[in-house]
C-alpha cells in the first residue's frame, strides 16, 4: 500500500483506526496521529482497513504529544507494517541527526513525509522556500504548516506552493487557524499534494481543519 503522491492525496487524520470505514468515501488514505493514539503499535498490527496510512507520531515542540526516547523507535516500527504507505518525520528531527527513522523507512518501501510547522506565524516567502526545498530534499513529500493571520499569509504561502510545484517539487502546504482554513481547499489548486481533514470536525487534529466530507467535496469542486 505504498504512497507516491504523484496527484493529490486527501488523508483522514485521526488517532482512531477504527474510524477507517466511515473514511473510505471520501479519503485516499488515512493520517495515523501515534501520539494522540492508545497503544499504537497494538492498533497498527490488528488494523485491516482498506486505506493505506500516513503515521505520524508528533513531538510536543511541533504540536503532537509524542515525548521520551521511544518516539522515534516506534515511528519506525511503524513502517514495517504493510499497511502503512508514508511516515511523517520532522523536518527539525532530521536535522538533529536523527535520520535512522527515515533510512528505515525507504528499507521498507515507505514514502517519508518531511514535515515543518509554524504555529506563531507565516515566516517570509524566501524563508517558506528555504524551508519546503529542505524537507523535499530530505523527502519524498516537503509538508509546510503555517498560522496565518490574514488572507495575505495565504496568498504568500500559495504562491511559494506554486513556484516549487512548477518546478517538479513534491510539497503539501496549508495554514491553519481561521484566516487560513480556505487554504486547505484551494492548495491543492496551486500543487500542493496532500490535504488533510478529520472524519468529522469534533476530531479535528490541527487548527482550522474542515471535516472530510467538506473537504472532499470543496476540492472536488475547485481542481
Amino acid at each position: 500500500m505504498s504512497l507516491d503522491f504523484d496527484s493529490f492525496t486527501l488523508a483522514a487524520a485521526t488517532a482512531d483506526l477504527s474510524e477507517e470505514p466511515y473514511a473510505r468515501e471520501h479519503a485516499d488514505c488515512v493520517e495515523f496521529r501515534m501520539d494522540l493514539a492508545d497503544d499504537p503499535l497494538t492498533a497498527l498490527a490488528s488494523y485491516s482497513g482498506e486505506l493505506p496510512l500516513i503515521v505520524t507520531n508528533r513531538v510536543d515542540s511541533e504540536g503532537g504529544e509524542a515525548a521520551g526516547d521511544r518516539r522515534l523507535d516506534d515511528l519506525a516500527r511503524a513502517a514495517e507494517f504493510d499497511s502503512v504507505g508514508a511516515l511523517d518525520i520532522e523536518l527539525a528531527t532530521l536535522e538533529s541527526g536523527a535520520d535512522e527513522t527515515a533510512a528505515h523507512a525507504r528499507d521498507h518501501e515507505t514514502s517519508v513525509i518531511v514535515s515543518a510547522h509554524d504555529f506563531e506565524g507565516t515566516p517570509g516567502t524566501e524563508r517558506m522556500y528555504e524551508i519546503l526545498e529542505k524537507a523535499n530534499k530530505n523527502g519524498d513529500v516537503g509538508k509546510l504548516a503555517v498560522t496565518a493571520e490574514e488572507p495575505g499569509d495565504v496568498l504568500a504561502l500559495l504562491s511559494v506552493t506554486y513556484e516549487l510545484a512548477t518546478e517538479g517539487k513534491q510539497v503539501a502546504t496549508m495554514a491553519m487557524g481561521e484566516a487560513g482554513k480556505h487554504s486547505r481547499a484551494v492548495a491543492p489548486v496551486y500543487g500542493s499534494r496532500i490535504g488533510y481533514a478529520p472524519v468529522s470536525s469534533e476530531r479535528a487534529t490541527a487548527p482550522g481543519q474542515y471535516d472530510l466530507a467538506l473537504l472532499s467535496e470543496l476540492v472536488e469542486r475547485l481542481r
